[in-house]
């Protein structure tokens, strides 16, 4: 499956995506709208194009798309999945986005890879409340027994 990474989606995502899509036989191909010289194509022009150059899923977080008649006639015409997901403001936004893309993007591509039909995607957000650590004091609060 042929994955096109909108160019709203950050250029460092591109190997990381195509780490985590890799497989011991041939798998994934992923690509970014920038690195196939379409940076700033118009959203309707970007579809027809992918689907020429044989992409079966694009992923982006500008889900304005959707609330676009026309735009959602050339997605659906397209036969692209539609991968979406949420990105908050900041450097937090980008990492709870990332990591929120890096959690389900082998779980989507392999149930995309099984379905004949579209499919429109949304990646759900990771909350920004959590806390995703635990610091300790080993002096007072050791990790182990064995801490000196």
């Amino acid at each position: 499956m042929r994955l096109l990474l909108d160019e709203d989606v950050p250029v460092p995502l591109l190997d990381l995506i195509r780490h985590l899509l890799r497989r011991p036989e041939p798998g994934h191909e992923v690509e970014h709208v920038g690195s196939l010289g379409w940076r700033g194509k118009k959203d309707r022009p970007l579809y027809r194009d992918a689907a020429e150059r044989k992409f079966n899923a694009i992923l982006t977080n500008d889900m304005s798309q959707l609330n676009d008649p026309d735009e959602c006639k050339a997605l659906q015409r397209s036969r692209l999945h539609y991968i979406s997901y949420d990105l908050d403001n900041g450097l937090d936004g980008l990492a709870l986005a990332s990591a929120a893309i890096c959690a389900a993007i082998r779980p989507v591509m392999a149930e995309l890879d099984t379905v004949s039909t579209q499919r429109i995607v949304h990646i759900q957000r990771v909350a920004k409340a959590r806390r995703r650590y635990d610091i300790s004091n080993p002096a007072t609060n050791p990790p182990t027994e064995y801490w000196p």
